[in-house]
């Protein structure tokens, strides 16, 4: 295999678990443009109308042939995949996975982001009409809507039986789509590692997006106990290691964002004022604020835009979200 590295310089891999399908595509460092990829679809389940779930273990399995397959195309294509040096994650937000930790399992199928089941939670936690859908706002920045991964995980505590039994037992795990990755990718039931970032935790209703921890006092009004839930780290820095489960087993993940934030760092919104706005299966809009937190009186939500590592300030944008475009 002929010596590439000269000419592309040193490749990164980067996970894209959507909602309709997964990529894993290979960056050459020295030029960014794309080498290779390969893409699943990922089928949607409607048990019933407006419920849309996915099936956490077929997510998973896409990922692993993404990232296999593209490998084998780099090969192909006379590129030593062992000169990828980093992978990054970016994927759906809000949709809401729990897990067994001993046996690795999901407690029910993953909960997409625009499933609509929540409405009935969304109703309880309001105390039917008595509270501001806003009176979480100043805390997480989010209005109380069917979107958020509480009012998911809320759903699943009040309506799957494993699910209580296996937080009276201490066997819970709750992540986004990146964290049940991370877990899987590290290990697993191996000591697989239990962490998000910053924009996806900012998603769940549950991070104070001051402190940029998980606040107590929105977990005690979802009723969420917080040792199910993972660490919050920055969205650029090294998570962890690939296991053996793919064939970049030893590279490092050490870049995490929601899709969304992912696109406002991509098409280089780096300045505050400057706006992206991208068509999937949704259209959003994203405009940076800088270090300063806008809670906005027109509907538009409050989130972190990106923090690129540990000490690096966190950077905040307000959204405007349409599911369907």
């Amino acid at each position: 295999m002929s010596d590439t590295r000269d000419k592309f310089g040193p490749l990164i891999g980067s996970i894209d678990e959507g909602t309709s399908s997964t990529r894993f595509l290979v960056f050459a460092s020295k030029t960014a443009e794309v080498l290779t990829y390969h893409q699943v679809e990922v089928p949607h389940i409607t048990p019933k109308e407006g419920w849309f779930e996915q099936d956490p273990i077929l997510i998973l399995n896409s990922v692993i042939e993404t990232i296999n397959v593209t490998c084998d195309n780099l090969k192909k294509l006379n590129i030593n995949y062992e000169d990828i040096v980093a992978i990054g994650i970016t994927n759906q937000r809000e949709t809401t996975i729990l897990w067994d930790s001993t046996t690795g399992k999901p407690l029910h199928n993953a909960l997409v982001w625009m499933d609509m089941r929540t409405s009935s939670t969304v109703d309880e936690i309001l105390q039917h009409g008595k509270r501001s859908k806003n009176f979480l706002q100043n805390l997480c920045g989010l209005p109380v809507s069917t979107y958020f991964s509480a009012l998911k995980i809320k759903w699943l505590m009040d309506n799957v039986e494993g699910v209580k039994e296996a937080m009276k037992e201490k066997r819970c795990l709750f992540g986004t789509i990146d964290s049940w990755l991370i877990w899987n990718l590290t290990g697993g039931v191996k000591g697989g590692l239990h962490v998000t970032d910053v924009t996806n935790a900012s998603r769940t209703m549950l991070m104070n997006i001051e402190t940029l921890k998980w606040d107590p006092s929105l977990c005690n009004i979802f009723d969420i106990p917080m040792n199910i839930l993972p660490e919050i780290k920055s969205s650029s820095e090294i998570y962890g290691y690939i296991t053996d489960a793919t064939v970049l087993s030893g590279i490092p993940i050490s870049g995490v964002l929601g899709d969304q934030q992912a696109a406002l760092v991509g098409q280089m919104c780096f300045h505050q004022g400057q706006a992206k706005n991208t068509y999937g299966t949704g259209c959003f809009l994203l405009y940076n604020t800088g270090t300063t937190i806008v809670q906005s009186t027109h509907g538009l939500i409050t989130t972190v835009g990106y923090k690129l590592g540990q000490d690096k300030p966190t950077i905040y944008a307000l959204e405007g979200s349409i599911a369907i475009a």
